[in-house]
């Protein structure tokens, strides 16, 4: 039962869930299994970043059959389709009305405090005491976009992928994409069909076909165990957790887009965006090298795949191995780009995202802004995050992989909560 406190306007709760994308509200369904007292605080409306936050035409990159969430699993006649924007939205907002839990929409959160043994939350509306919070608002809060771009002239527009809906938005002439992650494959190819000449400034990345050996990516990877892979059996963790999202796209046709594709249709490649000086961008010599690496990482997967079909499944697969062609780059790399000169009136930029703490005065922050935690277990008392990279799973970045990461974290915060009820209720009492 949530109360409030005799002699003040706070309220109290057990545990407050920030944010209900699909990781708070997963954790909301397994708390109610639990029988824990809380409530769920939103910013904007549920799934609000997927509502607002995505360019219009995106698909999710994985397929229908994977999309799920603790007490609803994905009910179509396309199991092997990839859902809309509106489609997933449907799906959430379906799973939103099943909760049983008092879910505050259009509540933004001020702050986040330690407190009397528990933390205070202040919002726009009340303020809040707790005994633990589960900071459950995803990884994309803001978009990562390097110093440099002050430095672009005032001519030429930009755009974060957070900002961008469609080419519609953009003034005639060519488009600087800055980022070759799946974001910045789509959005290239995208604008590029809408007639505007595109350059694509390609740093680190991950190369993936869609289908492999008659089988969506999504599946080889779950079969042989790369998306179970725990966050403490890998060697370099910090590294692993800021790898770029695979290059997929999904499509009915269920096509690869990578950056063979791309030169095909003329989009033109060139290095990482290293600086902008007097107008001048400056891009890295090294794309031969970086695409080179993506080629070797992509086949050692493939290699993997290989194996275990050898192993567990004699050989037999639909369709025989094989290995694509190496990713072509230019003769001679294009090392700067004037843009002041006209030939590029748009810059878009698909460097990125990170979380946004700035209401969290909690000392759990490295010196880079990032959560300090174990799998999902903050660096403070009744501290837990949820929705983050890499964060208990290699699939904890999708959305099917809240399940799991939510019943490890809700165990733990339902131990956490009956080791410390003694405390909590001579807190309440005195109050």
């Amino acid at each position: 039962m949530i109360s409030q406190a005799a002699n003040s306007a706070t309220r109290t709760v057990d545990v407050i869930v920030i944010g209900a994308g699909h990781s708070g509200m997963a954790m909301s369904h397994r708390l109610t299994e639990l029988a824990v007292e809380h409530v769920v605080i939103e910013r904007g409306s549920v799934a609000n970043s997927w509502r607002h936050e995505r360019w219009d035409s995106l698909r999710l990159l994985t397929p229908n059959w994977q999309l799920r969430l603790p007490g609803q699993a994905y009910e179509g006649t396309d199991p092997d389709g990839y859902l809309t924007m509106p489609e997933l939205i449907r799906f959430l907002d379906r799973y939103a009305g099943r909760l049983a839990v008092p879910l505050f929409t259009n509540t933004k959160v001020l702050a986040v405090r330690p407190q009397a043994g528990g933390y205070r939350v202040e919002t726009d509306l009340d303020d809040w005491w707790c005994r633990a919070v589960v900071i459950a608002t995803g990884a994309n809060n803001r978009q990562s976009i390097p110093p440099c771009a002050s430095a672009i002239p005032e001519t030429v527009t930009q755009l974060s992928s957070l900002e961008y809906r469609n080419p519609g938005q953009l003034p005639r002439g060519g488009v600087l994409v800055v980022g070759a992650s799946a974001s910045g494959l789509q959005l290239a190819e995208e604008i590029h069909r809408s007639g505007r000449p595109v350059t694509l400034a390609v740093g680190e990345h991950v190369r993936l076909p869609r289908i492999y050996r008659g089988m969506d990516i999504q599946w080889w990877m779950h079969a042989v165990g790369v998306l179970d892979e725990r966050y403490d059996q890998v060697d370099d963790l910090r590294r692993v957790r800021h790898v770029p999202s695979p290059q997929l796209i999904g499509t009915p046709e269920h096509r690869t887009l990578d950056l063979n594709s791309l030169t095909a249709q003329g989009v033109r490649l060139v290095g990482k965006l290293a600086n902008v000086r007097d107008g001048q961008a400056q891009f890295s010599g090294s794309l031969r090298n970086v695409c080179d690496l993506a080629d070797l990482k992509m086949n050692r997967l493939l290699d993997r795949v290989d194996q275990w079909i050898d192993v567990i499944a004699n050989g037999n697969a639909g369709e025989p191995p094989e290995r694509f062609e190496p990713t072509r780059t230019p003769e001679q790399n294009r090392l700067g780009l004037d843009l002041s000169s006209g030939e590029v009136s748009s810059v878009v930029w698909a460097t990125g995202m990170h979380p946004d703490y700035h209401w969290l005065d909690v000392p759990v922050l490295d010196r880079k802004g990032h959560l300090k935690h174990d799998g999902g277990v903050v660096d403070a008392p009744g501290l837990y995050a949820l929705g983050l990279p890499f964060m208990r799973r290699r699939k904890s970045t999708f959305i099917h992989g809240a399940e799991d990461d939510v019943r490890d974290l809700a165990h733990h915060l339902h131990a956490w909560l009956g080791a410390t009820a003694a405390g909590f209720h001579s807190l309440r009492m005195a109050g």
